[in-house]
């Protein structure tokens, strides 16, 4: 089944997906899945607390607080383009109603390159913990395979098999999936912080314990270029993953108003969790270098297995609480695995709807309403970036992050932008509008341009990263997350001139003609 087009305007009229299929908590739960909130922090606080030259530190949650209001602003963007238009192509299908085909197609280009790229930080994690989980069970030779590249790069492969598999089958099994996970997931982010938390105010935590104070939450002592702009990459990174819920806005209810809602309650849910947990972590492991400090790199990889056996101690209910912290991690890698794909195969399905890139990954399932082309295309392509990585060098696979937030901050600015001039000629309708779709989604655009300039700078400096055994992750002796980020992008200007060259249709404004909200 294909997308239909109307033989006058060449504009797509129909993609074939399964409407109605989801409702507003489906939609809730689905978006914030898709940020993996246990691994998210797991993979990225150790980076905040470092923030960059110069220490964030017990700021952390400051830098937290921070980093999600240009993600508030930018969700309420979505939720207003949304109403205007819900195309699952969002951003792309968006800027190139504003701005044109050559806006349109990047934005949709730095979804498609970030998703896939992240794809391999969340196998690696998602394969390690596979063996981390199963050892826990008195098989300390299974739980040794967790820091075997081979090993790990098998079972991450085989996870990113399984999820495309999952998302393939249809969209309301990979809803009903995220239910289970997420509901674990979270109740044991909030008990392991409830643990901690109760540990430092009773007087029971370590001598490099700290008690919580409101200072914390005021990052504006930092230096901005050296610190909180590289650690709000990091930072923005945790919150990314919400725009899924509008982006399977022709699957959802009532979708010129669900998604949004989605993704604008989302975004307060995560700011929820991750400030409570991001306190707890602090207090209660310190922010030096040695042992379980958040500033140690051994531990910025992973923060939640360095501190947990200090947290909970020995014995078997030691033992058994750090078994469901990792399966924990687990859930949230391989569920973000599964929402990762869903946003990827929607934005290539709304591409080639509209000739923005070859037809056949607008082909759909008959039965299952699914993009074919598009999800087996993003499993494929995600394994093949995620074999490059890691025969380049495991250490590579700690520049992801950086270069993500990259990534995010480049579509989602550009998604800001696109609702303050798609908008333009209404804007002073009424105080809504001008705030909502002007104020808002601009101020975030702006705040997340000036980030990605300056985490840019920092991260190219060729000693940015170090890797837990002192040695400078670098490509070309620059900075390796500066690399990938742009050369993501790049790559991506490479792919938008060919394709221009043989199918120049979509841009002379054929298949998506530019269009002023009236």
């Amino acid at each position: 089944m294909t997308s239909s087009v109307s033989a006058e305007t060449h504009e797509v009229s129909g993609k074939g997906l399964k409407g109605g299929a989801l409702g507003l908590v489906s939609s809730v739960v689905v978006g914030v899945a898709s940020t993996a909130p246990a691994y998210s922090l797991a993979a990225s606080l150790g980076f905040i607390v470092v923030g960059g030259s110069l220490v964030a530190g017990v700021k952390a949650p400051g830098i937290v607080l921070l980093a999600f209001i240009p993600m508030y602003l930018i969700a309420v963007a979505y939720a207003e383009l949304n109403k205007a238009e819900a195309d699952c192509g969002t951003t792309f299908t968006w800027a190139s109603r504003a701005f044109g085909p050559v806006a349109g197609w990047m934005g949709g280009w730095g979804i498609i390159i970030a998703d896939v790229i992240v794809m391999s930080n969340l196998a690696q994690i998602a394969g390690a913990y596979s063996f981390t989980f199963v050892g826990g069970f008195g098989l300390p030779a299974v739980a040794d395979l967790a820091g075997n590249v081979l090993a790990t790069t098998i079972a991450g492969l085989a996870w990113i098999a399984l999820m495309t598999w999952i998302c393939y089958r249809g969209i309301e099994i990979s809803a009903r999936l995220q239910y289970f996970l997420l509901s674990f997931e979270v109740i044991i982010l909030l008990f392991f912080a409830a643990f901690a938390l109760v540990r430092v105010y009773s007087g029971n935590a370590e001598s490099y314990s700290l008690m919580p104070s409101w200072d914390w939450l005021n990052p504006f002592t930092l230096d901005f270029g050296q610190t909180i702009a590289p650690a709000m990459l990091t930072g923005i990174f945790i919150y990314w993953g919400w725009d899924t819920a509008v982006s399977i806005n022709e699957e959802t209810k009532d979708p010129d108003k669900t998604p949004g809602r989605a993704a604008v309650i989302s975004t307060l849910l995560l700011l929820a969790t991750y400030v409570l947990v991001t306190i707890a972590t602090v207090a209660f492991a310190g922010v030096g270098d040695k042992g379980i400090g958040l500033a140690n790199p051994n531990n910025s990889a992973d923060v939640f297995s360095a501190i947990g056996p200090t947290l909970f101690g020995g014995g078997v209910v030691g033992s058994i609480l750090m078994t469901l912290l990792g399966f924990s991690i687990l859930t949230s890698a391989s569920a973000s695995t599964q929402t990762t794909i869903l946003p990827t195969a929607r934005t290539s399905l709304s591409m080639a709807a509209h000739k923005a890139i070859p037809e056949q990954f607008a082909r759909m399932h008959p039965r299952f309403l699914t993009p074919t082309w598009s999800t087996i295309g993003m499993g494929i392509v995600s394994a093949v970036f995620y074999l490059i990585f890691t025969f380049i060098s495991p250490s590579l696979l700690l520049a992801l992050i950086g270069s993500i937030g990259l990534m995010i901050a480049f579509y989602y600015g550009l998604t800001g932008y696109t609702c303050a001039w798609y908008y333009r000629r209404t804007l002073t309708d009424s105080v809504r509008h001008f705030i909502m779709r002007g104020l808002f989604p601009l101020a975030g655009a702006l705040m997340l341009t000036a980030v990605f300039i300056y985490g840019l700078y920092n991260f190219a400096q060729p000693n940015w990263l170090v890797d837990a055994n002192g040695n400078n992750v670098t490509i070309f002796g620059l900075g390796a997350e500066a690399v990938v980020g742009i050369g993501g992008l790049v790559l991506g200007v490479i792919l938008m001139i060919v394709w221009r060259i043989r199918r120049p249709h979509f841009f002379r404004g054929q298949t998506l003609p530019k269009r002023a909200h009236a």
